[in-house]
């Protein structure tokens, strides 16, 4: 599909981004201090910024930025957006949570659902991921942001066509293939069915899996599937009063972290509310932990195939409409593994004083 003019201003770049980076020569730019008290985030539409300055501006805004300046290349997933730090000479992440957490805020810092660390492989990967979320917390991984990691290696090491990359993660050994269509498709391995290694202390129901659990939230006893894709999900179809979701009519800022917080899941969880609309095709509203409401969750679209393919809702591969768009999913019956394809592109790029 040809590139739109802003996809390839936005892909030229982070290509630039991958050589020596030159402040003064970046068409766009954002210098922020990392400061500032969380505040009540929103989801909002990113786009390509370009800030024009004199030069009198340009001077001293390129003596500010030294060594102490980080900088980044925004990138987006179905709108989950992360921030993504070349950090390949060190595994030492370059901010620390907290600075994560300011970076996230989208009032007071650049904005974003998370921070992504670009670090050396090890046990026999070719790269390490690492990422905090906008709370400063720590995940396994994130499926939309390994997508977003992949398009990122491509700019840094200037490859072109079709790649695919060992990515070592909290949650294991991930593969992400970016296909000639610019879409990156992931084995995202096999789920984890097991109740205490999701890990939830609700009873299995299902050989170990805990499948149409029962679980008491805010009044109503909602009818839950757990699954981990390297990280816990907790996935409803409805409660037991509801046999049909309608998942836009949700309060999902109030709803969401009852689910997260709940005891029956010790590690805290995400959550993802489904709605069938066929059995290729469903559509969900996710809550993350450490990220709350999303507009796309690339390892809770797997779990959502996942769960509905246990509770006999679903076919091995789906459509799952997010808030931000549709991911294709597939649960294959020969390897056990999960597939996730979806797109992943840069925004801008700038640079935080710290």
């Amino acid at each position: 599909m040809p590139m739109s003019s802003a996809a390839a201003t936005a892909a030229a770049a982070a290509t630039s981004f991958a050589g020596k980076f030159d402040p003064s020569t970046a068409p766009s730019r954002r210098c922020l201090r990392l400061c500032g008290s969380p505040c009540p985030r929103r989801a909002v539409a990113t786009m390509a910024v370009s800030t024009p300055r004199s030069s009198a501006a340009a001077s001293f805004l390129d003596r500010r930025e030294s060594e102490r300046a980080l900088h980044f290349v925004k990138y987006q997933g179905l709108g989950n957006d992360f921030i993504m730090v070349d950090n390949r000479d060190s595994a030492v992440p370059k901010v620390t949570p907290e600075e994560a957490a300011k970076l996230c805020n989208r009032n007071f810092g650049v904005g974003a659902d998370g921070v992504i660390f670009v670090m050396p492989g090890i046990n026999g990967a070719d790269y390490t991921m690492r990422i905090f979320n906008s709370d400063g917390s720590e995940p396994e991984m994130c499926g939309n942001g390994v997508r977003c990691f992949a398009r990122f290696i491509a700019e840094l090491e200037n490859l072109h066509g079709t790649h695919s990359f060992k990515i070592h993660t909290g949650a294991g050994l991930i593969i992400p293939e970016i296909q000639n269509d610019g879409k990156v498709k992931v084995d995202m391995g096999q789920p984890i069915l097991s109740g205490p290694d999701v890990p939830t202390k609700l009873p299995s129901t299902k050989n170990e899996a805990v499948v149409q659990a029962d679980l008491a939230v805010d009044g109503s006893t909602w009818q839950v599937t757990c699954v981990s894709m390297g990280n816990p999900h907790c996935v409803t179809f409805g409660t037991k009063e509801l046999k049909v979701l309608h998942v836009d009519d949700l309060n999902l800022s109030d709803i969401g972290p009852k689910f997260e917080h709940h005891e029956m899941f010790p590690a805290r969880t995400n959550t993802e509310f489904v709605q069938v609309l066929s059995r290729s095709h469903l559509k969900m509203r996710v809550w993350e932990r450490g990220a709350g409401a999303t507009l796309a969750c690339g390892t809770g679209a797997c779990a959502v195939v996942v769960a509905a393919i246990l509770e006999g809702r679903a076919e091995q591969k789906c459509v799952v409409d997010l808030p931000g768009g549709p991911l294709e999913i597939e649960w294959r019956e020969n390897d056990n593994h999960v597939y996730m394809t979806g797109p992943a592109e840069a925004v801008f790029y700038g640079s935080a004083v710290r």
